[in-house]
């Protein structure tokens, strides 16, 4: 992976549209004077009187019971050190954000000026009533014992310091599983510590907590091994010094079973894993470069089972797998804090996790046929769906069964269902594209590489792996916009107007114009088209010189797409190709279709438009739910244009019974699951969540993605084009820079699916 190392980007990414990353968002109506005399004066009086009669109504009329604070002096912020409270707030924010994708948890970050311990944690306990919640951040060490400390003794809420625990449990998990694997006992075997900090000592303390013996234990800070006649030493270094007479890192790995890395890079060296006894298990965690470099610790070992905190690399211990399930868990039963049950509970339901069935959605997003338990996948990805219903669970359930739950659980399928509807899945489905893209990218045409924003895209999708990028547009234009936004890259340009591309003109026009010198085109005409860039783009694709193309972003759709079907034309068994859009809503991601091909389908064509865009679903690792839309309900009107979406569904449940799909039905029942369940109990769709509307006719499904689109602000890739022979597609006009990276996403990931079927 290539290593992010943009500063503009990362300084505008902060400072634009808006500065920071995170906001407050309203959660009720304020339209009218009632809302707002609800909202405040004098209606807000009613809560407070019945908070001040019973404070545990807190809860239930405010949003503490959602509301963590992130809360640092920026004493130890990631590599960077002791930075001061204002240049932390980025990275508390960032954790904020964490918090609420991962799981829906809202979050005020506070940035505290104080090294003092008392003053710091006095400051909390003065803010805390506001809170459900404390997660402590990048606080120096030893001082961070003592604030997590105190802060758990003195407050009656969830407090954890991450940089201590997440690690630990996230770790720990892994640990499991790799012992498992090797055959290992947790109480035999003899595991060296790098590092002595506060993320080391907390997952240390966690393994013994599973069993590891303090005798088999060897810690190690910057002047070597911690031992026992060491002249000064902390609290917490004199409880993991060893009796043992060694000095040296070299020395403590012969024949360890366990290596776990919290340091500094390139520490490890191949020897000193060749050293190791039978099946070593390496976590090298230090980030973003960690103690020995994953290529060649597992050339040293054939047999070694390695994990390190990046994502480019099996076995990736990321704190994100822990830290917003933890709190999510410890928040609904309104825990009075975070103890060693609920900590151990996480990792115990991390590692059965890994070793169940993984989803298709995750096996697609991280390009693999299936992930399996073993040395390759001994922990869940970070984008596993189903963490937010096994470890919240498992961490509410420790906190009842140890005393600490003022809300317990009654009906645990309930809470399981609320989980998801928090989850949601908006932009993580963006992030899981980029992410499968980047496992092989292709070569993609930019067909307009000499519009400002489309470059951007081109070199966003370069920089990050994305896409391989070929810019096509005039020259000149191109590389003064190159220069204009820093893109230095050596990325291929080409000019299909200028001289140097008149041999593979003429080549191309040849081709072209034997395949339509029976539709009125002469090769002088062929010539002409050619020298055009969506002809020559397409054209490009088809011949293999390119893995796919995008155009649309400057010109009308019409214009775009009839060079595409006399190039590329359908694939094979496909009487007409469509489109559809995406659509990153609030409620989840929702597929659109036809929006930009077929202006009044038949019941057969509109049969063939659903089976498509339920492919294309599949294609985002989403099980399609698929409602045929009209304004008509199941058979209520005998006009036309709503019978042959009745006659599509028929088609459809016959030829394709395994499809979610039903209707004719009108697009508020399709999304709403109640409402449908209520009225419409029979049909396919019914208690389910639709994620996918297929339209009558053009009109209702253009008209209906831009309305949300603009109303709701909603992100929107496509239109992607379905039924193509190549991955060709069209970005709509004016798309912005992101909609143009997703595209090219689509396109290398269209690529990827075509090539593996022989396409």
């Amino acid at each position: 992976m290539k290593k992010y190392n943009k500063r503009r980007e990362a300084l505008v990414y902060h400072a634009k549209p808006m500065p920071g990353k995170i906001a407050v968002v309203p959660t009720k109506k304020y339209a009218t004077q009632r809302d707002l005399a609800l909202a405040y004066s004098p209606g807000v009086a009613e809560p407070c009187l019945e908070i001040a009669r019973d404070i545990e109504n807190v809860y239930k009329y405010t949003a503490k019971g959602n509301l963590v604070a992130v809360i640092s002096n920026g004493t130890a912020v990631l590599g960077l050190g002791d930075i001061g409270p204002e240049a932390s707030k980025p990275v508390m924010e960032g954790k904020g954000l964490l918090f609420k994708i991962f799981a829906g948890i809202d979050v005020f970050d506070i940035e505290v000026g104080t090294k003092d311990v008392d003053a710091f944690i006095e400051t909390v306990k003065n803010i805390a009533p506001t809170f459900g919640g404390i997660n402590l951040e990048d606080i120096a060490a030893p001082e961070a014992f003592e604030i997590e400390r105190r802060l758990k003794e003195e407050l009656d809420i969830p407090v954890m310091h991450d940089d201590q625990h997440g690690t630990a449990i996230i770790s720990a998990a892994a640990l499991l599983n790799a012992l498992e694997i090797a055959d290992k006992k947790i109480e035999e075997v003899r595991i060296v510590i790098s590092g002595a900090g506060a993320a080391a000592v907390s997952c240390t303390r966690l393994y013994k907590a599973f069993g590891a013996r303090n005798e088999n234990i060897v810690m190690l800070d910057s002047k070597g091994v911690i031992r026992k006649d060491r002249e000064v030493l902390s609290k917490e270094k004199d409880e993991f010094a060893t009796h043992r007479k060694i000095d040296t890192l070299d020395e403590a790995m012969k024949d360890a079973d366990v290596f776990v890395g919290l340091s500094i890079a390139d520490i490890v060296s191949q020897e000193m894993v060749q050293s190791m006894a039978k099946d070593p298990i390496v976590f090298a965690m230090a980030n973003p470069d960690p103690e020995i470099a994953y290529d060649l610790a597992c050339d040293a070992r054939k047999d070694i089972i390695m994990a390190t905190g990046r994502s480019d690399h099996p076995n990736q211990v990321n704190n994100v797998l822990g830290f917003p399930f933890i709190f999510r868990g410890a928040l609904d039963v309104r825990a009075t804090g975070i103890n060693e049950e609920m900590k151990m509970a996480a990792v115990k339901a991390l590692a059965q996790l890994a070793k169940e069935p993984v989803p298709e959605q995750v096996n697609i997003a991280y390009g693999e046929t299936r992930f399996t338990f073993g040395r390759d996948y001994i922990i869940p990805k970070p984008f596993d769906p189903r963490l937010i219903t096994k470890v919240p669970p498992a961490v509410a359930k420790a906190a009842m069964e140890s005393g600490i739950a003022q809300e317990p659980i009654k009906d645990w399928d309930a809470y399981e269902d609320a989980l998801l509807e928090r989850l949601g899945e908006d932009n993580k489905i963006v992030r899981l594209l980029l992410d499968r893209a980047r496992l092989d990218p292709k070569r993609i045409v930019f067909a307009e590489s000499d519009q400002l924003d489309v470059l951007k895209a081109a070199q966003i999708v370069h920089d990050e792996g994305i896409a391989i990028p070929v810019l096509l547009g005039n020259r000149d234009v191109i590389l003064e916009l190159k220069e204009e936004i820093d893109f230095d890259a050596d990325v291929e340009i080409i000019d299909p107007k200028s001289k140097e591309q008149l041999d593979q003109v003429s080549k191309y026009a040849e081709i072209y114009w034997k395949t339509r010198k029976r539709k009125g085109i002469t090769l002088f005409d062929a010539k002409k088209l050619l020298r055009q860039r969506d002809y020559f783009a397409a054209m490009m694709v088809s011949e293999g010189d390119a893995h796919g193309m995008l155009s649309g972003h400057s010109r009308s759709y019409p214009s775009v797409v009839k060079p595409l079907l006399e190039v590329i034309g359908p694939a094979k068994g496909v009487q007409k190709v469509a489109a559809c859009n995406l659509m990153i809503t609030s409620r989840g991601p929702l597929f659109l279709a036809d929006t930009s091909i077929n202006i009044d389908p038949t019941a057969r064509e509109l049969a063939n438009i659903a089976h498509m865009t339920a492919t294309t679903v599949k294609m985002f690792g989403l099980e399609p739910v698929v409602a045929m839309t009209s304004y008509a309900n199941f058979g209520s009107s005998g006009n036309e244009r709503a019978t042959k979406v009745g006659e599509a569904v028929a088609y459809l449940h016959r030829f394709h019974p395994d499809l979610i799909v039903d209707g004719e039905v009108q697009a508020d029942f399709a999304l709403n699951r109640k409402m449908l369940q209520s009225k419409f109990p029979f049909s396919k769709l019914a208690g389910k969540k639709v994620n996918t509307l297929v339209f009558s006719n053009i009109d209702s499904a253009n008209i209906t993605y831009k309305m949300v689109k603009e109303l709701e602000k909603a992100d929107n890739i496509g239109p992607i084009m379905l039924g193509m022979r190549k991955p060709v597609h069209i970005l709509q006009l004016g798309a912005s820079v992101d909609e143009i990276v997703s595209m090219a996403a689509i396109a290398v990931i269209d690529a990827q699916k075509k090539e593996k079927h022989g396409m």
